[in-house]
């Protein structure tokens, strides 16, 4: 009877140590699900204001049309991307793809940018200058919300990866996630631009 008992006890210590490592995994997904979410938000917003940048320098910038026509779509690509993204975060493809998609993006705005050096009125248009600093804006809380997402993937695989939550992991399909890395310097930087 004893005995019993003892592995009574046993199991159902297996048990609650079982279900408590599977809830810390589910918790710690959700977490960075929650994280790409605030990504997101801010991605939607820099999408939202691409239109409206063009549209200002467009007057401006009129024989310039394939740099134009090139960042509508090098932003339509990182929308497809970020919709992707937001369907599975931390999924290797989609957060790869987002990634590619982002750091065209950034290339083709940083060629705007430059070419919209040449042209004093337009560096002295106010609404173009507003634009400007709410997509910087952007850009910073993007890069903080990213660096939330990518500490709350790391601490995800670190669990999903460490004994003896790896068995748990692996026995109830508890994947990788993947870090939404920043698109390489040469490609990200944009250059200076001053509208005084």
């Amino acid at each position: 009877m004893g005995f019993m008992i003892i592995v009574l006890v046993l199991l159902l210590a297996g048990g609650f140590m079982i279900a408590n490592l599977y809830n810390q995994l589910v918790t710690k997904r959700n977490r960075y699900k929650n994280a790409y979410a605030q990504i997101d938000v801010q991605l939607q917003r820099r999408y939202d204001l691409i239109p409206n940048l063009v549209e200002s320098v467009k007057g401006y910038m009129a024989h310039e049309q394939g740099t134009l026509t090139a960042v509508i779509n090098a932003r339509n690509s990182a929308l497809t991307a970020s919709r992707a993204a937001s369907q599975a975060p931390g999924d290797p493809q989609a957060m790869q793809q987002l990634a590619a998609a982002e750091g065209a993006l950034t290339g083709s705005l940083g060629k705007l940018f430059a070419l919209s050096e040449s042209y004093p009125d337009l560096k002295a248009n106010q609404n173009m200058g507003q634009l400007m600093e709410e997509l910087s804006s952007t850009e910073n809380r993007i890069s903080f919300a990213r660096q939330a997402f990518n500490d709350a993937v790391t601490f995800y695989n670190t669990t999903r990866e460490t004994f003896p939550s790896n068995l748990i992991a692996s026995s109830f399909n508890f994947g990788p996630a993947e870090l939404l890395e920043e698109v390489a310097p040469e490609v990200r930087e944009v250059p200076r631009v001053s509208f005084s």
